[in-house]
């Protein structure tokens, strides 16, 4: 015998009731009865068991729950003509597995949906790795590759960087992740860039921090995209007019009647020359301590004409105290040597060399105010680039001035006195002539008169 279904149901009763499947075989001196797990009309089950019209009419009106009793009958039938006896165990999972069939299914797309998602959200995307870069740059907990933190100024410009990017994700309405950044992104948030008229500068600066991303990453073996190797894949950037101070100016300012001005405007202009004396950026210079001063003396033998031997000469050996500021840069993590005018000494004295804190912008704001009270309002004609526009355009003096132009116009102001570019990178930390370069901002004029000091060539 084989597998049959059968209801324990009696003749004229109504109502459903379960359909149980009985397996026999004399060959394996088996019989079990199994539970099917459905249920089905009494009458129409027992009309179906004696009439094949009534039969089919069940058929069709539950195709469903025939085609599992179909491939559990043929299951079995199969199973018991093999040459072993079907165990208790297997039968019932046979059973299970036909009738439970859909229900299994749901289970295991259910399971393989919860995986995925799982696996999605442990999988490193380029969006959450610049999420988890800017917090453990901020947290101090990864270092530069010359094992400082990141400064303030860095973190803010990656922080920037990252902004635009899921700016520029938010606008296309999809996320690209380390494979897509390819030729035909770095075009299209290139163009996106320029749409929201960011200067040159600065896209190509967003452009090369994403590069930067994208190398870190790759090197710490989440992904194999080299597209933005590419030569064609950079930020651009030209040279800008930014301004430096005359020694006349900075004496204006120093002069100014702060009066009227903001609280914190004289101690704003304290911070900023500093920054003028030191040649450094503000992250530096602010924290200078008293035991960064050192001071040391020079001697040399000098010959001069001597008072009692008219015509002959005497040696005299002469004395000079030497005071400068050693400073471990933040950004680079160079150490600078830098002599100290008196001018600077007497600054850090009058904060008993704890020199306040500010903001960037608190600066900006205060000695834009005391450039204009000290009268640089001479018009300035820059040349910009803004949304892949060059222009140009006319604006007064004060206006440009801002806590980073201390640096450069320290360095300007050495270049003019005749200091030699290798001599000022001793002091600024510029590694090449070329950086130094970009960075002095003397204009023609005083260019001139610095080459008719110092040559006789043009007299």
């Amino acid at each position: 015998m084989a597998a049959k279904y059968y209801i324990k149901a009696k003749s004229g009763e109504s109502g459903f009731t379960t359909l149980f499947v009985r397996i026999q075989s004399r060959k394996h001196a088996i019989d079990y009865r199994y539970s099917t797990h459905m249920e089905v009309n009494i009458a129409t089950w027992q009309k179906a068991e004696t009439d094949v019209k009534a039969m089919k009419k069940f058929r069709e009106k539950e195709p469903e729950m025939w085609a599992k009793l179909d491939k559990m009958k043929s299951t079995l039938d199969t199973i018991l003509s093999e040459g072993t006896a079907p165990t208790k165990e297997r039968v019932t999972t046979i059973i299970n597995e036909i009738v439970y069939a859909d229900v299994l299914k749901e289970q295991e797309e259910a399971l393989a949906k919860a995986k995925a998602a799982e696996e999605e959200a442990k999988r490193v995307t380029l969006n959450k790795y610049m999420d988890q870069f800017i917090k453990d740059i901020a947290a101090g907990t990864r270092l530069t590759e010359k094992g400082t933190v990141f400064t303030d100024g860095s973190i803010r410009t990656i922080r920037t960087s990252a902004k635009q990017f899921k700016k520029f994700q938010q606008s296309k309405k999809r996320e690209y992740d380390f494979d897509d950044i390819d030729m035909q992104f770095y075009y299209d948030f290139s163009a996106y860039l320029k749409k929201r008229e960011y200067s040159l500068n600065t896209a190509g600066k967003i452009i090369n921090q994403l590069k930067w991303i994208m190398s870190i990453s790759e090197s710490e073996g989440l992904h194999h995209n080299a597209a933005y190797k590419n030569p064609k894949f950079k930020g651009n950037r030209v040279q800008t007019d930014s301004i430096y101070l005359t020694q006349e100016e900075l004496d204006k300012m120093n002069a100014a009647d702060l009066k009227g001005l903001e609280a914190g405007a004289e101690i704003s202009r304290d911070i900023f020359m500093v920054g003028v004396y030191t040649a450094q950026r503000v992250s530096d210079y602010n924290n200078i301590k008293k035991e960064d001063i050192h001071t040391t003396k020079k001697r040399w033998i000098e010959d001069i004409p001597d008072p009692k031997h008219p015509g002959e000469t005497k040696a005299v050996i002469r004395e000079k105290e030497i005071t400068y500021i050693d400073i471990h840069q933040k950004k680079t993590g160079a150490k600078v040597s830098i002599p100290c005018k008196k001018e600077l000494i007497a600054i850090l004295e009058k904060y008993n060399y704890q020199l306040p804190h500010f903001e960037d912008q608190t600066i900006n704001r205060h000695i834009k105010e005391i450039a204009r009270v000290a009268g640089l309002t001479d018009l300035v004609t820059l040349e910009t680039s803004k949304g892949g526009v060059r222009k140009k355009e006319t604006v007064e003096k004060y206006k440009l001035v801002m806590s980073h132009t201390a640096r450069r116009t320290g360095a300007t102001l050495m270049y003019l006195a005749g200091i030699e570019l290798f001599d000022i990178m001793k002091v600024t930390g510029h590694t090449t002539p070329e950086m130094l370069k970009r960075y002095i901002k003397a204009d023609q004029l005083d260019v001139v008169q610095k080459l008719t000091d110092k040559y006789d060539y043009f007299d």
